[in-house]
């Protein structure tokens, strides 16, 4: 491959997913991008490039896409921000949404499914604290084919081994073969939608909790910013943003400050000023 049909093959996934690739991952491209074109019948990664730019090239382009954003996703991921939606926001929107007894909470780029799944988990662990609650999770994502596994609810022994307690395994899955299913009780909590965070997504209406990790790293700065600010406008004044360890909003926007002592949790700048009011109680599970 060239080097003009790298650079364009920068441009065009900066362009369509936010992905920002140096001149150092080229050995990415190479080893995610020749399935691709061997898939599609090329003999290597140049004639892939120059399928793209031909008329009618949705698919093959859409291919791309789709093998080079990291689908990296394993149940209870990092472990604490399920301790903070535990312990801390599920909690205070309790309190918070008393009245209307409705919560809702937004996975961006849930790839295949494990983070809205935990939440899930999370949620029917804590049934009690929920009575007369409806709380609705969305976990949206680009890419087709992890939506179709995310939606199937349908893991390898390996993934839920990675991250998902065995007693939690046996409660809420079903073993079929060497795969597990998530239970169609869970499967049920959460909704599907293909969405591109580059794009407009104030169609999806406002969120209490938005879950948006590991997924600025792999943007420049105005996009993170232009992500960040859209999505404060989603969150009400005592809505939450939980971030990756490696990401941060601070130097970014003023829309968000960070909760004290909690990492990787924010809030809109307004609850900021107001100061964080902690729950006195826990909900367990």
């Amino acid at each position: 491959m060239i080097a003009s049909q790298f650079e364009y093959l920068k441009q065009y996934l900066k362009a369509k997913s936010g992905l920002v690739l140096t001149n150092e991952k080229q050995y990415l491209v190479e080893s995610r991008l020749l399935p691709v074109a061997r898939r599609h019948g090329h003999a290597g990664l140049s004639e892939l490039v120059q399928a793209m730019q031909k008329p009618g090239s949705t698919q093959v382009c859409s291919d791309v896409v789709e093998a080079m954003t990291t689908n990296e996703s394993f149940f209870f991921r990092d472990g604490t921000p399920f301790q903070h939606f535990k312990e801390v926001m599920l909690p205070a929107m309790l309190k918070a949404r008393a009245d209307r007894r409705t919560i809702r909470i937004w996975c961006a780029a849930a790839s295949t499914g494990q983070e809205p799944y935990s939440l899930a988990i999370c949620l029917k662990e804590a049934a009690a604290k929920l009575a007369g609650f409806r709380v609705e999770i969305i976990g949206t994502d680009l890419s087709n084919e992890v939506l179709e596994k995310a939606k199937n609810g349908i893991y390898s022994q390996f993934e839920v081994q990675r991250g998902l307690p065995i007693q939690m395994l046996l409660k809420y899955f079903t073993q079929k073969g060497d795969l597990w299913q998530i239970n169609p009780e869970l499967r049920s909590m959460v909704q599907w939608r293909k969405l591109n965070l580059l794009e407009n997504f104030s169609s999806l209406g406002s969120f209490d909790i938005v879950y948006c990790r590991n997924v600025l790293i792999y943007f420049d700065q105005p996009t993170k910013v232009d992500v960040l600010q859209r999505m404060a406008k989603q969150l009400p004044s005592d809505g939450y943003l939980v971030l990756g360890a490696a990401e941060t909003v601070v130097g970014l926007t003023d829309a968000f400050r960070p909760v004290q002592d909690l990492r990787g949790l924010y809030q809109t700048a307004a609850a900021g000023a107001q100061g964080v009011v902690r729950p006195r109680f826990q909900v367990a599970g």
